[in-house]
This record gives structure tokens, C-alpha cells and sequence, in this order.
């Protein structure tokens, strides 16, 4: 055991074996040694980096009080003379690097941005490929993420005219806390794939347009170091995936609670990871894996989301939603409900909430979008009296404060939005966050007044027209939205254009 004097880069390199196994994080070394079979991201991924400088690969997944809370103080091994450590071979000296570089520079400026497809097509010409690969995948052939914003397409309104809608106010109130905008930021994993701050960018924004911040499990900042980002009385949610170790998971929820969460968001519709094949065949080499949550080893070349989420619990029931009124006094929501017998349910159980949501189409492929599910929920609530005992919710494909509109038309107590304020952070800070969140809210404005509305109370299904939305013929192309996403490469093809790239050379 070495002694707390620093150590030279020399001295590190020889544990650089499954057997002895040393890293280095932010000038510190660390014995990792027994570590590796418990790594959530597979032994693969850090032995990649042993006897090496591992920061950078570290930094974008890990929440930074990551090895302080689970590597015993015994295996941290003091500080480095980095002067003496051999640099890994920069990312930035490849010419794909370079290119992305340059498409910075050329980046349009945020003022150019007028809305947030705007956000997403900057993102995905200047994110980093595994990144993008990460925010961007969805389900197998991503038809569902298609049509969780084509949805929205198929209803139309029915505007009142001659009203007087000079005062326009959209406030409203999500399970209890009055909010400016009924719009929340849902809760989406590893924030420093996009932006070196991570999540607390998205708790400043959250806070300037007093919107709530939904805290994933699987950030990349700290809990409580997002928690300690929020100013005041900034109201946040805590979002749930449930570890197989209930333990682990009451600490989790009770910690919450403790620090002010005034919510708890339960993802129900994760029994197992879907198949994200953008994600997979980026197989995020360098960053994959996160210690939010201890679990099994697994395969990282099944991309980032498989690396990070072992831990979850495929048993997870409606047997364990009296276990969880059991230990939190916090309003309950069931993030991922996608048919009405399940909202129906939910009552039974006398939770305060649901989220309809298909996962941001990135779980099963084919589910319907939850403007669809919700149009079909609210009627059958509201003929059996049941539309006050629950707050209903909706995430996915949201792209307009037209879509937030249709959606309070129906009944949504609120929307979720997630990775439009990703693409925002990613390519311009804090200040895209802002711009993204000022637009929706001059939209929403413009489009309150246009159907003839002055306050959020008096939106309801008069004032849209859904006989096309459970159509679900293919849509006409919509260029613009659909201009951001991905093609599906296959491999044959990927090797064509590799060739003619060479071939080039």
C-alpha cells in the first residue's frame, strides 16, 4: 500500500492487470481492483483505462461523489504528479474530431433559433456521434418516437372567436406546486454527454421559468449535487427506476424526501431495456457505464442504455405500490401507463398520479403516443367521475406550445419534456435552455389567444377535433421534424460508406 505521497505515472502504470488494476480520476488514484466485477458497465470499459488517466472517459456518466460513496477510503491511493503521466492519444487529433470542431464554429446563433426542432437539427450536426447516438436512438426501427410527434398532427382546433384574450395567463398547478407554464423537465440520464455541467444546467433553467425539474436516476451529476443547484423554494421531482435491492431503494426514496423532493416518479414501463439500435451500434466504448446504482455486469456492447441500467428490477409489480405508500409521504406518480385499464388501476391503488408515456419511444416499439392514449383515458374518467382523484400526465414528442395545448384540451394535468432541452443544453448552455423555454412559452401565449383562451381552466376538448388521431395511416412528410432524425444505417451499409470513404482517400 502506498503511502499518501504523491505518486508518479510510472508507478501507476504497473496496475494495469484485472489483478491490480489502478486508475487515475481528476489527479487521484484509485484501486479498483475488486471493484471491476461489480462495475454496472462491465470490467471491459476500466481495465480500457488501467494504470491510465481515466477523467475524461469517467466524467460525462459518473455522478462526480461516485467513488467517495462506493470504493472503500483504503483504495484511494493519493494524489498523482501528472506532469509524469502519459497522456492518453487525444480524441481531438482525429480527423472526425476536427470536423465536428469546425461545425462548431459554424454553428447558427442562438437568436437563429425559432423553435425546438431548431435545437435538435444543431444537435445532431455538432453533438459528439455516441452522445447523439445516446439522446437521439429510440425502439428497433424508431417508429414510435415518429409517431409519439406525428400524433399531434392528426388534431386540429376549434378557435372562439370575438373573445377577449388582451390578459393571457397560463399558470397552473402540477400535484400541488403552481408553476408558469404547464410544462415540466422529465427526467432524462446522463446530462454530461451533452454539456460538462450536466443537470444543473437544466435546474437553473427550471428555476428562471419556475418550471419543476424531474431528477433522473441515472444522472450524470450527484443528486444532491442537482438538489443544491436549486435556489430558494425551486420545487423538483425525484424519478424512480426501482432496484432489485429494496434497501437500496427505500435510501433512495427517503433521501429525497428528506431533501425537499415533492414528488416520486415510478418508471413501470422498464421491465427490461428495449433495443436502442443507434445506441448499439455506436456501442459507446469510452463512456459507457454509471454508478447511480450498483448492478451486474453487462455486455457495453449493447450501448450505453443496457450499460447503465442492470440494476432495475423486472419483478416490480403492482404488489410493491403499497410498499412504496409505505415509506414516503411524497405524491406517488406511475411514469409509463399506456392504457386506460392501468389508469383505472392506478385509482384503485390511490396513487396521485400517472404519466402517460411510451418511454419517449425508446421501449416497446409500436406503443401508441400518449396524446392518443389520453384521448382515449379522459372520457372514460370523466363518465365514471373519476377525472378529479388522479393528475394525469403526458411525455413524448412534444415539440410546440401547440402540443401543450391540445394536450390540456384533453385533460393532461401537464406535459413532460425532455430531449428538446437536451439538444438545447448541448449546443448552447444554459442560454439554449432559456431560449427553449421563453419560445414555448411566447407559442403558448400567441396560440392561447388564437383559440380564444385566457387561462388554463378554460381549455377543454371543445376546442380540438380528434377524429384523425386514431388513424394510424402513414403521415404525409414532415419536413421539418422529420428532417432531424436519424436514417437506420446497417452494418452492409456502413461498410459501403466506409469503403467509398477510403476509396476517396
Amino acid at each position: 500500500m502506498p503511502s499518501k505521497t504523491q505518486l508518479t505515472g510510472v508507478e501507476v502504470s504497473k496496475h494495469h492487470t484485472p489483478s491490480s488494476c489502478w486508475v487515475i480520476v481528476h489527479g487521484q488514484a484509485y484501486d479498483v481492483t475488486d471493484f471491476l466485477p461489480e462495475h454496472p458497465g462491465g470490467q471491459k470499459i476500466i481495465l480500457k483505462y488501467a494504470g491510465k488517466d481515466a477523467t475524461e472517459a469517467f466524467d460525462p456518466v459518473h455522478p462526480p461523489d461516485t467513488l467517495d460513496k462506493y470504493l472503500p477510503k483504503d483504495k484511494h491511493l493519493g494524489p498523482v504528479d501528472m506532469a509524469t503521466v502519459v497522456q492518453n492519444t487525444s480524441e481531438q487529433d482525429s480527423p472526425e474530431e476536427k470536423e465536428r470542431q469546425q461545425r462548431i464554429k459554424e454553428m447558427p446563433l442562438l437568436s437563429q433559433c425559432f423553435n425546438l426542432l431548431d435545437f435538435e437539427a444543431v444537435a445532431r450536426r455538432v453533438m459528439k456521434k455516441t452522445a447523439w447516438a445516446y439522446y437521439s436512438s429510440a425502439a428497433d426501427d424508431e417508429i414510435t418516437v415518429r409517431e409519439n410527434h406525428a400524433a399531434f398532427h392528426r388534431i386540429w382546433f376549434r378557435p372562439r372567436v370575438l373573445v377577449n384574450v388582451e390578459q393571457v395567463d397560463f399558470s397552473t398547478t402540477m400535484l400541488g406546486t403552481k408553476v408558469d407554464i404547464p410544462f415540466y423537465v422529465t427526467a432524462t440520464a446522463l446530462g454530461k454527454l451533452g454539456h460538462a455541467e450536466g443537470e444543473v444546467v437544466l435546474t437553473r433553467a427550471a428555476k428562471k421559468h419556475n418550471v419543476i425539474q424531474m431528477i433522473p436516476t441515472l444522472a450524470s451529476c450527484a443528486f444532491d449535487e442537482i438538489m443544491d443547484a436549486a435556489e430558494a423554494d425551486q420545487v423538483q421531482w425525484l424519478q424512480l427506476y426501482v432496484n432489485k435491492d429494496r434497501e437500496i431503494t427505500k435510501r433512495i426514496v427517503q433521501h429525497a424526501e428528506r431533501r425537499g423532493c415533492k414528488g416520486l416518479f415510478i418508471t413501470v414501463d422498464a421491465p427490461q431495456l428495449g433495443r436502442r439500435e443507434k445506441d448499439m451500434r455506436s456501442k459507446f466504448d469510452e463512456d459507457e457505464g454509471s454508478d447511480v446504482q450498483r448492478g451486474s455486469t453487462t455486455d457495453g456492447s449493447q450501448g450505453a442504455a443496457r450499460a447503465i441500467s442492470t440494476f432495475i428490477d423486472p419483478a416490480l409489480s403492482w404488489d410493491d405500490v403499497p410498499w412504496f405508500q409505505g415509506i414516503t409521504k411524497m405524491p406517488i406518480v406511475l411514469k409509463g401507463v399506456q392504457r386506460v385499464e392501468d389508469v383505472l388501476k392506478a385509482i384503485e391503488y390511490g396513487v396521485q398520479g400517472v404519466v402517460l408515456s411510451n418511454h419517449g419511444g425508446r421501449q416497446l416499439e409500436f406503443a401508441r403516443s400518449a396524446i392518443e392514449v389520453l384521448a382515449e383515458t379522459m372520457p372514460v374518467l370523466r363518465a365514471r367521475g373519476l377525472q378529479d382523484k388522479i393528475e394525469v400526465y403526458i411525455d413524448g414528442g412534444i415539440r410546440r406550445g401547440t402540443d401543450i395545448l391540445k394536450a390540456l384540451c384533453l385533460g393532461a394535468k401537464g406535459v413532460g419534456i425532455g430531449r428538446p432541452f437536451l439538444y438545447a443544453m448541448s449546443t448552447y448552455g444554459l442560454d439554449g435552455v432559456d431560449r427553449a423555454m421563453q419560445l414555448l412559452k411566447d407559442e403558448m401565449e400567441m396560440n392561447m389567444r388564437l383559440i380564444g383562451c385566457t387561462k388554463i381552466e378554460e381549455l377543454d376538448e371543445s376546442l380540438v377535433d380528434v377524429r384523425s388521431l386514431f388513424n394510424h395511416a402513414a403521415p404525409p412528410p414532415d419536413t421539418l421534424a422529420w428532417s432531424v432524425y436519424d436514417p437506420l444505417v446497417s452494418p452492409e451499409q456502413r461498410l459501403l460508406t466506409s469503403a467509398g470513404a477510403k476509396a476517396k482517400l
